[in-house]
């Protein structure tokens, strides 16, 4: 059998897995096998996009940016033929999370590809990419310090073996830099000076707090960072160490040079020669502010983390999940009546997920830590907790979420009570709107059904579903023993009708 036939047969197991990082300098994808907990590499592919660099003035992406980024993907597509949703995580990250058409641009995305993409917060990416570095390198006694400097951000977190314990990421990158301080190709002093500073102050806020928590090995995980250390070794500077007499020198080399045309005497590649001093500008305003002395480089990053990600979710240890029960320990929430509103919920949706449309992982994982968290706004005040409820969930940097699942549970904890209006899907694209209309239909139902806050299990209620209309039916009798119940569903029932949604209830 020939290696291509293997790799084409593995792509049918569902031990091969795959993840897409949509930067904004660079896409790359990683194709992988997991075999016994490991993950080893079958394939990988990166190509220049420079998203970031097709963003115009009013931050939406050009077409042309568009269409460079749809053509790597669509080769990037063939080779996910196949695959099981769950083994593939494609997410976007700064130019993403900053383009005002990025929404446009994913439903393009999503129809080349047939994956759902998803646009991670840069604490987020911050996480991942721990993840991803600390699975390639030796389990070091002590925390370490990770830096990755991508084309829009630059994600700072310090950790210990596989936990991160600090988490950053700042709005700056080597496009971003290369496009403020170098867009002529030109490497002056006052250019260079001009752009360590610059790293230097957006540094500021964290400096302080990271050098207090301190490190005792720091690592970078970037291609900006593989290339200054791939200088620094063909120059003889290092072995391919990055330090600070290293990066002292290399700066007066670059400075020297004048010009980033030039820089392929030095070994960079021509498709990264015009970033090349934006990025080793970042590096030198962060040793300088936050007093590295040594930095070696790792080969995980973004796309290896998103692997280790899957397989944590597949084995049923998700970070999601502890996510949380963190959320429910910081603000109180009471578990016990979150778990009998989610039962409830589920026992609803079960019956009616065929109908609607809803019969998929996600659908299910929304519903459930919806309604695990739907009180969590009482922790600021009683009055409209639903919407601080909903701000929460909405801004917090929750580990494991994108921010589209983040605004999904935001809008089900916003509508699970009161006016059931359109306000509360406001902003969302038709399709969203129909699936989290169903859904926090279902969070409302739930609630009112264990109003009484008596745990008792869901009762054995009956759903027949159709387009905007709900035939809820109960056991003969049940509804006699609960008026406060039956008051509250024709409450409801007005509600809902104001939408010009059905609500039938029977079973006096």
């Amino acid at each position: 059998m020939t290696a291509a036939s293997t790799a084409e047969n593995a792509v049918s197991s569902p031990e091969v897995l795959a993840a897409i990082d949509m930067g904004s300098n660079s896409f790359h994808m990683v194709v992988a096998r997991l075999v016994h907990g490991e993950i080893r590499t079958l394939e990988k592919m990166g190509e220049k996009v420079q998203l970031g660099a097709g963003l115009d003035q009013y931050n939406r992406l050009t077409e042309e940016a568009q269409e460079r980024a749809l053509t790597c993907l669509g080769r990037f597509a063939q080779r996910l033929q196949g695959m099981p949703p769950k083994a593939v995580q494609i997410v976007g990250t700064n130019a993403l999370r900053v383009a005002r058409n990025a929404h446009q641009f994913m439903a393009r995305a999503e129809e080349v590809l047939g994956y759902p993409v998803e646009i991670i917060a840069g604490r987020e990416e911050a996480r991942l990419i721990y993840l991803g570095v600390s699975h390639t390198l030796s389990d070091d006694i002590g925390r370490r310090l990770v830096i990755d400097i991508g084309g829009g951000s630059t994600e700072f977190i310090i950790g210990q073996r596989f936990e991160p314990q600090e988490l950053e990421s700042l709005h700056m990158g080597c496009v971003s830099f290369r496009n403020r301080y170098f867009p002529d190709g030109k490497i002056t002093r006052r250019q260079m000076d001009k752009a360590v500073t610059h790293a230097e102050q957006e540094l500021l806020n964290i400096r302080q707090h990271y050098r207090s928590v301190g490190w005792q090995s720091a690592v970078g995980s970037s291609g900006s960072i593989k290339a200054i250390a791939s200088v620094l070794a063909s120059l003889k500077i290092t072995d391919g160490t990055i330090t600070l007499p290293a990066m002292q020198e290399l700066r007066k080399r670059l400075v020297d040079m004048g010009k980033t045309e030039k820089l392929g005497d030095l070994g960079v590649r021509s498709d990264r020669q015009s970033i090349f001093p934006a990025g080793f500008a970042i590096l030198m305003g962060a040793f300088q502010s936050l007093g590295i002395t040594e930095m070696s480089f790792a080969d995980g990053a973004l796309r290896e983390g998103l692997l280790y990600d899957i397989v944590g979710r597949i084995q049923h240890e998700d970070v999601r999940e502890r996510t949380i029960s963190a959320l429910q320990e910081r603000y109180h929430v009471d578990q016990e009546h979150g778990a009998a509103v989610e039962a409830t919920a589920v026992a609803a949706w079960e019956q009616v997920a065929d109908a609607w449309g809803l019969r998929t992982a996600a659908d299910e994982e929304v519903l459930r830590w919806a309604c695990r968290l739907h009180e969590i706004g009482l922790t600021i005040s009683h009055s409209q907790y639903h919407k601080h409820g909903a701000y929460l969930l909405r801004y917090s940097d929750l580990p494991g979420f994108s921010q589209q699942f983040q605004r999904d549970l935001a809008t089900l904890v916003r509508g699970h009570r009161r006016k059931f209006s359109s306000a509360i899907f406001e902003g969302l694209d038709p399709e969203d709107t129909i699936r989290l209309r169903y859904l926090c239909v279902l969070v409302r139902l739930a609630v009112l059904l264990q109003h009484p806050r008596n745990m008792e299990p869901p009762p054995e209620f009956t759903l027949n579903a159709h387009k905007d209309t709900l035939a809820l039916a109960f056991p003969s009798g049940w509804l006699d023993d609960r008026p406060l119940t039956l008051a509250d569903l024709e409450n409801e029932r007005e509600y809902l009708a104001k939408q010009n949604f059905t609500l039938e209830i029977n079973g006096g």
